[in-house]
Formats: structure tokens, C-alpha cells, sequence
């Protein structure tokens, strides 16, 4: 009985499956006419019944809704692959945007193999296919991809230019991503994770590969370390461009910057015990300074390393071992031959490598300290003489004070704090700079930014000591009305221009105080004013951004360094030339300490003695 009803059950089974497929397509395109039946002939179903995708009609006419065609029933290894893949699991997930069998290989009724050029996956149209979804940014954007626009820089690249000039072979997405198989580059099953990358480069270019293979790099890929290079770490991903072009990460005057990368970068070098200063002994050697002038035949770290070859001066193959260093080198030096191999390359002497220069160095930096340090002491002591000499003629020839007491008090705290205040602000700004050389470090940095603030604070009790000193004495107010412009200082600037042309026999005499004079004066009103406040708000930021917008903090950041330079530049080229540098009053103005001037000075002025 039990048998029976098994055969039974069978039968029924058959007879039902048999019903399912006994529809023929000519009853479903009865109804459904939206479907171009000779397009669906010459499709790569063409062959297929309607219902072997939708296996759950059974009937024609059918009043349910078919379900989902499920293309795992038929592609069992391709849906599996597909469904452990990125893609995959996103449309699992329910998003809706993640691409499915038909997103990528088109519409149900009308799919062509996939070597049909007119196939959405074929290789003339996979790229386009692949950039529907990945070159929209904004449905991209959520997904936090590597890469906002990857088919943009595709078609810039080597690759792209190739597949754009009809290049059969040239790679497309599919080479380097797979096709159902696409996954993170951070997922180890990847064709794109970091050692996978060589593999999959190699698809085409097999002989590069074979070289890389025996490479340093390439051993320390395999022995497991993901900081070393592979193909896309030099030549790029999307974007890689010919070697020929002055683009390319590896083009001979951008080569040098690739490979610092990594052996310029601090934490690789420390990590795996690499030298330090390579870059540093490179740029300093005759072929990096030929380099950094823009010579594109200066010897790069390829030129005698490799490119795909890399190996370490201790492997017989390397081509910068000790007895191949003559053949290397003999490709730009020919005749050169061992004689290269007795020094070192990236040179860096020191008491325990390159002996014999580092002691010829040593013994030059000895000989010029003591050499030019002599001269100073010499000239110093005949300056300090003259210098003497002349302040004593200027201050027998005094006839006139030009400054009280008071005034040169202000003066010297005006000039220490200058000094201070320019010194160890573009030290902040320029941290790099030789000058800023005592302030490196977190103590050196800490001790700059107290005597700045120091010198600030300084400087601002200054400036009100010397506002208040203008407004309330009576001297003070003689003094801001005779610096007040007046229409003399016009016409006095424009005979001192004619005077000094040729256009005037007779130099002008000036008022009391004369424009030049003038206009440093209330330079140094303007500038203190505009100094103080941005100072105090970039000291006391968090304060100031309680109630202003940042960019007001920005603002206040460059016109207090802008500033600074003008300033800084004034005295040099302005202040300095009148009280140093002018041939009538060279090497010095010393009125600043005397607080007197000469006849001669005075006999240019119309002021009276004092």
C-alpha cells in the first residue's frame, strides 16, 4: 500500500510539472502583446518557455500576480557567487539601488550573451553598464565609496584611452573588479585587496609580474606585509596614465615623490627598520639637486634600484650590489666602472660612514668658524672704534633736543618689543625656518608663546602709557599737533622727488617734522591698534568665538600676520634707510640715544633750538 501511494505521489508530481510547462508561449504573448516577441526570439532565452523563469504560472489566462523570476534556478554557481558578493548582500538587505541580474545584464525578455556587443555586459558596453550607478554621486554618496567619480578618471587613464581607441584588450571594469564576484577592496576574497592586486595586474601583464614576483617588495607582500608596494601603490588605481606622462606617479621627475612615500615616511622606516635618510642624502647629492631643478635625465631612485626589480645591495641580482654598482652606473658614466663601487651613494658622513669626508667636512667647518669668527672680532673692534668716534663728533655737533627723556624710554621699550614680537611670531608662522630653530620642539614652542604674549602685553601698556603721555602733557600735545599732515608735507614730498630727479638745484627744508617722519609716526598708530586687536582675539579664541563666526577669527589671523609683514617690512626698507643707511647720517641717527641733532640736521629743518 505504502508503495503505491509513493508511485502515486510521483506520478501526480509529473503530471503537474508537465501541466506547468505544457503552456505555450504563443498563449502568454496573447496577453501580454508589451513584449516584442521577435526581440524575445533572438534573445539568449529565445529558446526557453516563458514559464521556465515564471515557474508558478500554470495557467493561461492566470489571475495572480507572478512572483520574483528567481535566475538561481537555472544559474546555480553564478547566483551563489553572486550572492556572497557586495552586490549581493545589498540587495538581500532589501536596498533597493544595489545592483541586481537585471540592472547589470538588462531587461528579462531581451538578454544577449554576453559577447554580443550589444550585450549591457559585453565589454564594449561594461564600463558604461558599471557607470549608471558608481558615476552618480549623489546615489553613491551614502555608500562612502573610495572613489566619487571612478569612470570620469577611467577614461583619462591609460586604460581608458586604450578602450576609447577601440583596444580589444584593453582592461574595463570587470578585468580588475570581477564580474559576480565583486567585494570590498578590504575584503580578503577581493581582486583588489592589497595582495590580491598583483594577481590580478597580472591577467595582462604576466611579465611585469614575473619580475615583481622576485622582488623585495614583493617577498614582504607574501611574507604578509600589507605596507608594502604593490602595482597600485606606484602607478595608481583609476587614473593610472602612461609612464610618458608628466602625470604619472611614475614619470622620471615625479618618481623620486612616489617612492618617499614610503621610505620618507617616519612610521614606515621605524616599523621596519629602514634607513632615514635617503631622501634627505639624495636631494643633497649632485643627481638630486639636478632632480629638484626639474632635469628629467638626473638619476632617480629607479635609475639605479629597478622598478619592478628591487632587490637589496646584499642579492647578487641587485643592480646595485657591489658588483654590479660599475654596469648601473656605467649606463649614464660609461667608463666609470668599479671605481663608483668604492663610496657611498646616498652619502651622510659621519664618524662611522664616509670617515674621509666627514673629517675633510669637519676640518672646513673649523677652519671657516675660526676663519670668518676672527674677521667678525677684527671688524667688530674696528666698527666699536669708528662707531665711538662718530657718536662723539654727533654729540659735540648737537645743537637742538629732537627727543625728551621720556620719548627715548618709549622708543627703546618700542624697539625691544618689535624685535621680540617679529622675531617670535614668524617664528610661529614659519616653524620650519632656520630662525625658528631654538623654539622647536613642545618646550622651545611653549617658551615662544609666553614671550610673545609677554612682548604683547608689553606693548599694549606701552601704547596706552604713550596715547595717555600725548593727550594729557602739554609737550605731548605740542607733538601730536606738529606730526598733524598738513598741505606743506604734500608739496615737500613732491620738491624732495624733484630735488632727487634732477628738477630742482636746491634740496627743500622741511617743517618741524617732515612727511617722512610723519607717516611712520601714524603708521605706527594704525598698525599698533589694528596689532592689539586681532591680537587679543586670536589670544583669547575661545572667548571671541563664544560671540564671533569663525571666519571672523580667520580674518583676524590674517590681518594680524599681513600686517605684521608690513610693518616688519616698513622699518626695514623705510625707517632703517632714514636713520641708517641715508649717507648723510650713516651708520647711525643719534638722536635716539642723545636725543639731540646736529647743526647740519637742524639747518634742513625749520625748528627752532630747544
Amino acid at each position: 500500500m505504502r508503495k503505491q501511494t509513493i508511485f502515486l505521489i510521483i506520478c501526480l508530481s509529473f503530471l503537474v510539472t508537465r501541466t506547468a510547462h505544457s503552456l505555450e508561449d504563443s498563449e502568454c504573448f496573447n496577453c501580454h502583446a508589451e513584449v516584442d516577441q521577435k526581440r524575445f526570439a533572438t534573445s539568449i532565452h529565445g529558446k526557453n518557455l516563458c514559464t521556465s523563469c515564471h515557474s508558478d504560472i500554470t495557467e493561461a489566462p492566470h489571475n495572480q500576480k507572478p512572483g520574483p523570476v528567481k535566475c538561481g534556478n537555472c544559474h546555480r554557481v553564478e547566483f551563489q557567487i553572486y550572492h556572497n558578493s557586495d552586490h549581493g548582500k545589498a540587495v538581500a538587505k532589501g536596498i533597493s539601488e544595489a545592483a541586481s541580474c537585471k540592472a547589470c545584464h538588462g531587461d528579462n525578455h531581451y538578454l544577449l550573451n554576453y559577447r554580443n556587443p550589444l550585450s549591457p555586459v559585453s565589454r564594449k558596453n561594461i564600463n558604461q553598464t558599471c557607470a549608471r550607478c558608481h558615476e552618480d554621486e549623489k546615489k553613491m554618496d551614502q555608500y562612502r565609496l573610495t572613489q566619487k567619480t571612478p569612470y570620469k578618471s577611467y577614461l583619462e587613464s591609460v586604460h581608458g584611452k586604450a578602450f576609447l581607441g577601440g583596444e580589444e584588450f584593453a582592461a574595463v571594469c570587470t578585468d580588475c573588479h570581477g564580474s559576480h564576484d565583486l567585494h570590498s577592496p578590504n575584503n580578503p576574497e577581493s581582486k583588489i585587496y592589497k595582495f590580491n592586486v598583483p594577481k590580478t595586474c597580472s591577467k595582462c601583464h604576466e611579465n611585469v609580474y614575473n619580475t615583481y614576483k622576485m622582488s623585495i617588495h614583493a617577498k614582504a607582500l607574501y611574507d604578509g606585509v600589507k605596507d608594502a608596494p604593490v602595482c597600485t601603490d606606484c602607478h595608481g588605481e583609476h587614473d593610472i596614465v602612461s609612464i610618458s606622462d608628466p602625470d604619472s606617479s611614475v614619470y622620471a621627475a615625479n618618481i623620486v615623490k612616489t617612492c618617499s612615500h614610503c621610505h620618507a615616511s617616519e612610521k614606515i622606516t621605524s616599523k621596519y627598520n629602514l634607513p632615514v635618510d635617503v631622501l634627505d642624502s639624495y636631494m643633497k647629492s649632485y643627481h638630486g639637486i639636478a632632480y629638484q631643478y626639474g632635469s628629467k635625465f638626473a638619476a632617480n631612485c629607479a635609475s639605479c634600484h629597478g622598478f619592478h626589480d628591487v632587490l637589496p645591495s646584499s642579492d647578487p641580482r641587485s643592480s646595485i650590489n657591489a658588483a654590479n654598482v660599475g654596469r648601473t652606473c656605467g649606463k649614464c658614466h660609461p667608463g666609470a666602472g668599479d671605481q663608483l663601487s668604492k663610496g657611498s651613494v646616498h652619502m651622510n658622513p659621519s664618524v662611522s660612514k664616509d670617515v674621509i669626508v666627514y673629517y675633510v667636512s669637519l676640518f672646513y667647518i673649523v677652519t671657516i668658524v675660526l676663519t670668518i669668527g676672527g674677521m667678525l672680532f677684527h671688524n667688530f673692534l674696528d666698527i666699536r672704534k669708528k662707531l665711538r668716534s662718530h657718536y662723539e663728533k654727533y654729540v659735540k655737533n648737537s645743537v637742538a633736543v629732537r627727543l625728551s627723556r621720556t620719548e627715548r624710554l618709549q622708543h627703546l621699550i618700542l624697539v625691544i618689543t618689535f624685535i621680540t614680537l617679529v622675531y617670535t611670531g614668524f617664528a610661529h608662522k614659519y616653524p620650519n625656518a632656520f630662525y625658528s630653530y631654538p623654539f622647536s620642539g613642545e618646550t622651545g614652542s611653549l617658551i615662544r608663546k609666553v614671550i610673545h604674549r609677554v612682548a604683547g602685553v608689553i606693548f599694549i601698556f606701552l601704547m596706552l602709557y604713550q596715547g595717555g603721555w600725548l593727550l594729557f602733557t602739554k609737550y605731548g600735545r605740542q607733538k601730536i599737533l606738529d606730526l598733524l599732515p598738513k598741505w606743506r608735507d604734500a608739496t615737500d614730498f613732491f620738491a624732495l622727488l624733484q630735488y632727487n630727479i634732477g628738477w630742482r638745484k636746491e634740496r627743500p627744508r622741511f617743517d618741524r617734522y617732515n612727511y617722512i617722519e610723519k607717516a611712520e609716526f601714524w603708521a605706527l598708530i594704525w598698525g599698533s591698534v589694528v596689532m592689539v586687536l586681532t591680537g587679543l582675539i586670536l589670544m583669547f579664541e575661545n572667548i571671541s568665538l563664544s560671540f564671533m563666526p569663525k571666519w571672523l577669527i580667520d580674518v583676524a589671523l590674517v590681518v594680524h600676520f599681513y600686517e605684521a609683514l608690513l610693518a616688519t617690512l616698513a622699518i626695514i626698507v623705510w625707517h632703517f634707510y632714514w636713520v641708517i643707511f641715508d649717507p648723510d647720517v650713516y651708520p647711525m641717527n643719534w638722536s635716539w640715544v642723545t636725543g639731540k641733532i646736529t647743526k647740519h640736521q637742524l639747518e634742513e629743518r625749520e625748528e627752532k633750538k630747544q
